[in-house]
């Protein structure tokens, strides 16, 4: 399967039969995850209705680390087996990312105003998640900077996978500083500490953000192949006149 996704014919064909079940998949997931994370699943005894700001901010956390580590992932399959799909996905997921780090900093200050009685702490978790952040606009201004494709390839690449080191810190900054932010309480060895009726919807909607993830991503890559196919068809017509 990984070879055979190499050819940009074949994967553009793949593209075209799975977007609209995904998409179809989001949106039913969408509609109820956030109607039972937003209206009808009660409030926590501690935090009341600012509970729901988790159903958002939780989801986008777990993706704006795990698209990076999808990064860092593709540009070593790009730099070392020379994928030609490889840069272009990692090129493609980098405004998903983005777009999640900057979410999950926005919700979580959201809710640390209420929580915290401050919209900013500099707590490791927060700090680590900013530094993701800012590796997210780096990666995103050397494609944009260099104009040669294979050496902005080459140069974002390099940045993925050396920023790939901060992923486990933003993870386990809460175990290895002293943090405001609450340890893991989903993903824990020792099985959830959520009650069930906060989890479940929370689940739900983390699968549909997962959902929105490979929907887009698999359109920005659909895009940026025909977009290279045509650029290399327009300088074929310009060769020729």
């Amino acid at each position: 399967m990984f070879t055979r996704l190499a050819n940009p014919a074949r994967f553009l064909g793949l593209a075209d039969r799975l977007l609209p079940w995904l998409a179809g998949a989001t949106v039913l997931a969408f509609a109820g995850g956030l109607a039972w994370g937003l209206v009808l699943s009660p409030p926590d005894y501690q935090q009341g209705d600012t509970v729901r700001i988790m159903y958002v901010h939780v989801p986008a956390a777990w993706l704006a680390l795990s698209i990076y580590l999808f990064m860092a992932a593709a540009s070593v399959v790009g730099l070392v087996w020379k994928h030609p799909l490889a840069d272009l996905a990692a090129k493609s997921a980098a405004p998903i990312g983005a777009a999640f780090c900057l979410i999950a900093l926005v919700t979580g200050s959201l809710w640390g105003a209420p929580m915290w009685g401050a919209w900013w702490r500099w707590d490791p978790r927060l700090t680590s998640m900013l530094v993701l952040f800012f590796l997210y606009l780096g990666y995103l201004a050397l494609w944009a900077a260099i104009e040669a494709p294979d050496k902005a390839a080459q140069a974002a690449a390099i940045l993925a996978i050396v920023g790939a080191v901060n992923v486990p810190i933003v993870k386990f900054s809460v175990d290895w500083w002293s943090s405001l932010h609450q340890p893991a309480s989903v993903m824990r060895m020792g099985g959830p500490t959520i009650d069930p009726s906060i989890l479940w919807p929370l689940l739900l909607n983390a699968a549909a953000f997962h959902l929105y993830v490979a929907t887009v991503l698999i359109w920005r890559l659909k895009a940026e192949l025909i977009g290279r196919r045509l650029r290399a068809l327009g300088l074929a017509i310009a060769e020729q006149t």
